[in-house]
């Protein structure tokens, strides 16, 4: 099942600046075979519905890994019975 979402993943107690661990989430959202697409406050992903929940699981791991000792996350999905949805034709 094809699936949309946004993804926003919050480090607690990085500091002021989380830069690198974002730049880490997005590495590894690319390495799962999603269309993603960083924006300021999160990041929109396409992809299969298995994909996005697997990479969002990788994504805490990793970053737990990296040293992040708190992450939350907010994954908001979107999937229809009707036809395929795709970030395409949530644009503007």
């Amino acid at each position: 099942m094809k699936a949309t979402a946004e993804l926003q993943v919050i480090p607690v107690g990085s500091g002021v600046s989380v830069r690198e661990e974002i730049e880490q989430v997005v590495k590894v959202l690319r390495e799962h075979a999603l269309k993603v697409e960083p924006h300021a406050s999160g990041t929109n992903l396409e992809g299969e519905l298995d994909a996005v929940l697997t990479a969002t699981a990788a994504v805490h791991e990793s970053l737990h890994d990296g040293g992040a000792v708190r992450l939350i996350s907010i994954l908001k999905l979107d999937t229809r019975g009707d036809k395929s949805p795709s970030l395409k034709d949530k644009e503007l």
